[in-house]
């Protein structure tokens, strides 16, 4: 039923664009689709009068759990690469245009398309487009958005136990580490990205990865992770401060920056509803760190959306005219990052209802000491 509707929805925007047919290589795109979790595929698909007709080509590695996995779509196992064999199929399909995603399939790839619909003397020809299954993907099914709301919910016990594990004088790795080993017990396939884990000066890099550095008393760290469950990603980042021991002035100077953070956080939270645009959230948290004469040190976007993929469409970020919509879920992570002092970061994911949004990550993310 699920892939049924996600196919009309995709049979309705190919026809609006006056596509014959899809060749699907991005492999969370092939999942949405047709439910295919391996490594190699390429799926095809034709419209016509009565709908659309799909076929998922892989390889024999993958023969059983194709065959378990994949509603939807035929499926052929090849004896090489899957690509040759999709384009072959839709050239004997009789398809006088095909579209390709831009963003995922590559020149060598497009030519080796092309030269495979010259050799079948196919009259198809080649258009790369913006993918419509990501556009797709964007507003999540009632399913995925209960798998993100799962996912975000076991990130926040995750988070929850680690305060009572992370102390001074641990090396950043022990922590991600930690992290990662609770995560797999608990149930999660595994990380949404690396674990960020930046502690003291290196919590002014917004991506820093986790190093052999110890967490000294009265430091900030910054903890950005996530896990995959059901195939589904998770986001937040919490920043704290690990032990007693930092001047008072300097800590004064680190609670400062950390509640222009959180208010900046909630401002752009706040302005979450269907119909705003995503700028609008960005300016939001901009322009509160402005009024905190912080606004130069917040050096990336806002937010992202989430889902299959860590990071998907819409971007929370300037110029980003796309409304929001009812059902997507994004982060909302605004910074400030001071080098060669400390680092703030605050993230949650949300999603977006007709009223408002439902913060998913609900772990407490005032200030805190351990």
């Amino acid at each position: 039923m699920l892939e049924r509707l996600r196919w009309k929805r995709l049979a309705d925007h190919l026809r609006r664009n006056g596509s014959a047919a899809l060749l699907v290589t991005h492999l969370p795109d092939v999942r949405y689709l047709c439910g295919f979790t391996g490594s190699s595929a390429a799926l095809a698909i034709v419209v016509g009068p009565r709908g659309l007709r799909g076929r998922l080509f892989t390889d024999g590695r993958y023969r059983d759990q194709a065959a378990s996995e994949v509603t939807g779509a035929s499926v052929t196992i090849t004896r090489g690469s899957p690509l040759p064999a999709a384009a072959k199929w839709l050239a004997a399909a009789g398809a006088v245009r095909c579209d390709v995603d831009a963003a995922h399939t590559s020149i060598a790839a497009q030519k080796q398309i092309v030269k495979i619909l010259k050799g079948t003397h196919s009259p198809c020809r080649l258009r790369a487009v913006v993918s419509p299954v990501a556009r797709l993907r964007e507003v999540k099914d009632d399913i995925e958005q209960e798998r993100l709301a799962a996912a975000a919910r076991l990130g926040c016990e995750l988070y929850d136990g680690m305060l009572t594990f992370i102390e001074p004088g641990m090396t950043e790795v022990e922590v991600a580490a930690e992290l990662e080993y609770r995560a797999r017990k608990a149930g999660a396939e595994g990380m949404s990205f690396e674990t960020i884990v930046a502690s003291g000066t290196r919590s002014s890099m917004p991506h820093a990865r986790a190093t052999a550095n110890r967490i000294e008393a009265g430091a900030l760290l910054t903890l950005d992770f996530g896990i995959m469950l059901d195939g589904y990603c998770s986001d937040m980042t919490r920043t704290l401060q690990v032990g007693q021991g930092t001047s008072r002035v300097r800590q004064r100077r680190q609670r400062e920056v950390f509640e222009a953070v959180l208010a900046a956080q909630e401002a752009a939270v706040a302005s979450v509803r269907h119909g705003v645009t995503a700028e609008a959230v960005d300016t939001a948290a901009r322009n509160s760190l402005k009024a905190a004469g912080l606004a130069k040190w917040f050096t990336h976007s806002t937010g992202h959306g989430l889902g299959l993929e860590i990071h998907e469409g819409p971007r929370i970020a300037a110029k980003q005219t796309e409304p929001l919509c009812a059902g997507m879920v994004i982060t909302i992570e605004p910074g400030v990052y001071l080098t060669g002092e400390f680092g703030v970061r605050i993230e949650d994911t949300v999603r977006v209802t007709e009223e408002g949004c439902e913060i998913l990550t609900p772990a407490y993310k005032g200030w805190l000491e351990l």
